[in-house]
């Protein structure tokens, strides 16, 4: 675990929800949910999860049966979401996106919502994901801006994710398809960075 990105993300966590229009985003989370056709009964890992947005927002789509592993290197960000998110169906880690720890094909989803160029190891977390999905399981790379914005903000924010840039979608979408991934969409525009994957059988 990249020490120097958990100290950073650890110091701005209390900031965090303050930066964010939070009925915008909710309404834009749940919009792109719809789109990629999330089921009731899904285990879904929310990814660099944050203060909890995203599984809060999850959270109303799924059943009694459904899930979220949410996943996050930040412990002052997981305790954040712990108090926001109060609810038996979901499982907290404080863990390495390349190192999870989840059996083989748990998953039927794994969401990256910003937090993709953090990835110091980005092809052994590929490969972890590829892991962790079941059998037609879906990847999702998100981010609810443009790659010109998020790289913009990382390049201001600080010298630990000043190096962290987002690449071009379409090289976001070979290396998945490098890695046993059936890419099934790409979006790089200047409302959002989508690059959506179904697991190779």
């Amino acid at each position: 675990m990249n020490k120097h990105k958990q100290l950073f993300f650890d110091g701005i966590a209390d900031k965090w929800d303050g930066w964010e229009d939070i009925p915008g985003l909710t309404d834009k989370l749940h919009m792109g949910f719809l789109k990629m056709g999330i089921t009731a009964e899904e285990t879904v890992m929310d990814v660099g999860c944050g203060t909890g947005n995203l599984t809060a927002t999850l959270l109303p789509l799924l059943g009694a049966k459904g899930r979220v592993v949410a996943v996050d290197i930040s412990t002052a960000m997981l305790s954040l979401a712990k108090k926001k998110v109060r609810d038996d169906r979901v499982t907290w880690h404080l863990a390495d996106a390349a190192k999870i720890p989840e059996p083989n094909d748990a998953m039927d989803r794994v969401i990256c919502c910003s937090v993709w160029p953090h990835f110091d190891d980005v092809d052994g977390t590929v490969m972890e994901f590829k892991r962790l999905l079941r059998q037609d399981g879906m990847l999702h790379v998100w981010h609810l801006a443009s790659r010109a914005t998020i790289n913009e903000i990382h390049a201001e924010a600080g010298e630990a994710v000043r190096e962290d840039v987002l690449c071009p979608a379409v090289e976001t979408a070979e290396r998945l398809q490098n890695h046993g991934f059936d890419v099934l969409e790409v979006i790089d525009d200047d409302c959002q960075y989508l690059v959506s994957a179904r697991k190779r059988t």
